[in-house]
């Protein structure tokens, strides 16, 4: 029966936008071949928590349990957050700081990628562009893609220890770049940077007048020369919104609760309009689940610091692991070791291989012959480079990297 054509039809922003790390991580499962008995080792993205040396601490389950069956947090929230979260993120955040945070300028969503939608959503406005940093975390460039805002990539440069490639930024910005993203400890790059280069790259956004960005997820997940400094410490040089969850530190990416602080001591963010708008976005999108919003507080007051030492301590010892068995197989290069979150970026020598013909081949073959999933750098924006993410358990990481060294071998030239 013929009749009138249907209304619906693909929507090209979305199709047309860049792949997400999890589409590369479904292609690397299509290639696995079922016939081999072995496990899979998942070397490709920043989920420890399934491994039993990365279970979250105890006390933060007990928080979750206790809030649940108070039956104190199964009406809606507030848009912005539960005032007990918001004042407990505040202070947790305030601690490593010089000055205080107050709990008005802590905003709740669904994870740190809620906060990425949000941001990215209300910075758009037509023929506006954002800085984003290559190789860089994906979700940033998917959703300014949707939203229709030019993305401009400027380099880390793994010569010197991934830092940001000042001049670059400084060529890129025009009066209508609205923000600057840096993202700290490094995804995916494992960079922690010196004290110096986050005021310089506060000094240059000032300069250019753009806002920052600052994707603090992993932080103090520093376990190299430099300890982590939160970009939050330089907001009289220039505003920012700092992005934070509680995935990474209490190893729980499933529960779902991030935050957005605004840092606006001068009242630019305010002033600009920028804030309103924020806040009247809230209003339209969905809240973190409220019963983990009500044990935000229990979850950061009793969780012993005993717990984060040791299990930095393991994120350490997993990547000096990593970054000594890239040096024994010639067909990769690690230009920086490893000083904070969970991943090393390292260069694919494709010279030196057969049968491989880029950083996507090598992965998905990979993943076949050895059941071994790394993630290719062109899904971070790095083609023909390869992002490893070394926290595993110790076992499945030695045995990961005793089955990526048998595949390099097999395909070495003779």
């Amino acid at each position: 029966m013929e009749g009138k054509a249907w209304n619906f039809r693909a929507n090209k922003a979305i199709d047309g936008s860049k792949l997400g790390i999890r589409t590369y991580i479904d292609i690397l499962r299509s290639n696995i071949d079922h016939s081999d008995g072995r496990s899979v080792i998942p070397l490709s993205h920043g989920d420890p928590s399934p491994f039993p040396s990365f279970r979250t601490d105890p006390s933060a389950v007990d928080a979750v349990s206790e809030a649940l069956r108070s039956a104190n947090f199964n009406s809606y929230s507030s848009t912005t957050g539960l005032p007990l979260a918001r004042k407990a993120i505040a202070e947790y955040i305030s601690h490593d700081l010089s000055y205080k945070i107050s709990p008005d300028d802590v905003y709740l969503t669904a994870g740190c990628a809620q906060a990425i939608e949000i941001l990215i959503s209300v910075l758009a406005f037509p023929g506006a562009n954002i800085l984003l940093p290559r190789p860089g975390y994906p979700i940033y460039d998917c959703r300014a893609s949707f939203a229709g805002l030019e993305v401009r990539y400027f380099d880390l440069l793994p010569e010197k220890d991934w830092e940001v490639d000042l001049d670059a930024v400084e060529s890129l910005a025009d009066d209508k770049t609205v923000a600057l993203v840096v993202i700290n400890p490094g995804n995916p790059c494992g960079t922690v940077w010196s004290r110096q280069h986050l005021q310089k790259i506060a000094e240059t956004a000032r300069k250019l007048g753009t806002l920052v960005i600052a994707d603090e997820v992993y932080e103090r997940f520093a376990f190299g020369r430099n300890p982590f400094v939160s970009m939050a410490e330089y907001a009289e040089i220039v505003p920012m919104i700092k992005l934070g969850a509680i995935s990474k530190l209490w190893f729980v990416p499933g529960w779902r609760l991030g935050w957005m602080v605004t840092l606006d001591p001068l009242h630019i963010i305010k002033d600009s309009g920028l804030l309103g708008s924020l806040e009247n976005f809230l209003n339209m999108t969905t809240d973190p689940v409220t019963f983990i919003q009500g044990a935000i507080p229990d979850i950061i007051g009793n969780t012993k610091e005993d717990f984060f030492s040791s299990k930095l301590n393991l994120v350490r010892e997993c990547a000096e692991i990593c970054y000594e068995e890239i040096k024994k197989i010639p067909c990769l290069n690690c230009p920086s070791k490893p000083q904070g979150s969970m991943f090393a970026m390292v260069k694919l020598n494709l010279s030196l291989l057969e049968d491989i013909g880029d950083d996507m081949d090598f992965c998905c073959k990979l993943a076949k012959e050895e059941s071994v999933f790394i993630l290719p750098g062109r899904a971070v924006g790095m083609e023909n480079w390869v992002r490893i993410t070394f926290a595993v358990e110790l076992e499945s990481l030695i045995e990961g990297f005793a089955r990526l060294n048998d595949f390099a071998q097999r395909h070495t030239k003779k």
